[in-house]
């Protein structure tokens, strides 16, 4: 599996790089590919490249955990600000403070670990029963039918390739359904070996449709319903070295809603039935304003 010249997961590899700016400081690229306000998964992804970049050799994400202050532009680049917290024996803790035009939109902590401990080690967890990739359709089968009024975002060639076990009744037609979905996933092409890189990535695609099994139990999508939302906060574990370039099988679920607000969970296990990765996210769900 690879990438052709300008594919989407190049371009989406160059936005996310994060370039020098003075002492622990970074500037994060913008893209083409942009919805109307700045995706949440771009801010983990680069808050988490920029800790990442200020850390002694050999140590990798075990945690990350990210503030959304405001609403973010994504025609403009991401100030990061890195505070170098602690390096001890086998610990590096960041904090990461991500602005644009000089104001705050969002807070990460990271943490990273050099895995010098594997034992004791165990998993409880058992990876959902659900078909191989391979007998799953790409996602273009379930959102063809819907291009007329989906956004560019989901319409055009993506740099994932993200296949849903049944219909992402979220980003489509709303049906009520209990509040749980799961896919497989990975980038549409393959990534360098840069461990960092692939958590960064796995970051991002961590935030594309975790709100939506919000909407499952009241039958709504957020194309047919004037319904939005955004992300409050957002934690992940990388309990193993992760790869984006390979299937990994996403299980989402909404536990509890209400008051505007939901709590989603997401575990990803890879093709072994390893857990490589849990996360947890709090998102505001509203009424949107009706257009005069």
């Amino acid at each position: 599996m690879t990438a052709g010249e300008g594919a989407p997961i190049d371009e989406l590899l160059d936005v996310l790089t994060v370039r020098p700016a003075g002492s622990d400081r970074f500037l994060g690229g913008v893209g083409g590919r942009a919805l109307p306000r700045l995706f949440g998964g771009q801010v983990l992804a680069q808050a988490l490249l920029a800790a990442g970049r200020t850390v002694p050799g050999g140590r990798r994400p075990h945690s990350l955990h990210a503030y959304f202050v405001r609403p973010g532009d994504s025609a403009v680049p991401l100030e990061l600000d890195v505070r170098r917290l602690r390096d001890g024996r086998h610990f590096s803790t960041r904090r990461v403070t991500i602005r644009q035009n000089g104001r705050d939109i969002a807070e990460s902590m990271s943490s990273f670990h050099d895995g010098s401990q594997p034992e004791p080690a165990h998993q409880q967890y058992t990876a959902p029963g659900v078909p191989a990739p391979d007998e799953v359709p790409p996602l273009e089968h379930w959102l063809e039918p819907h291009h007329d009024r989906l956004p560019d975002w989901w319409a055009t060639p993506h740099p994932f390739d993200l296949r849903f076990t049944e219909e992402p009744t979220g980003l489509t037609k709303g049906r009520v359904r209990e509040p749980r979905q799961h896919f497989w996933l990975r980038t549409a092409g393959s990534v360098p070996g840069d461990g960092l890189l692939h958590a960064a990535l796995i970051a991002y695609a961590s935030d594309l449709t975790l709100l939506d099994t919000a909407l499952f139990p009241s039958g709504r999508s957020w194309y047919d319903d004037p319904v939005a939302g955004a992300s409050l906060d957002h934690t992940l574990w990388f309990h193993a070295p992760p790869r984006a370039d390979d299937w990994l099988l996403c299980e989402q679920s909404c536990p509890v809603g209400g008051d505007g607000l939901a709590l989603t969970e997401c575990r990803m296990t890879d093709r072994a039935g390893r857990l490589v990765v849990s996360g947890a996210q709090e998102g505001l769900i509203r009424e949107r304003p009706a257009r005069p």
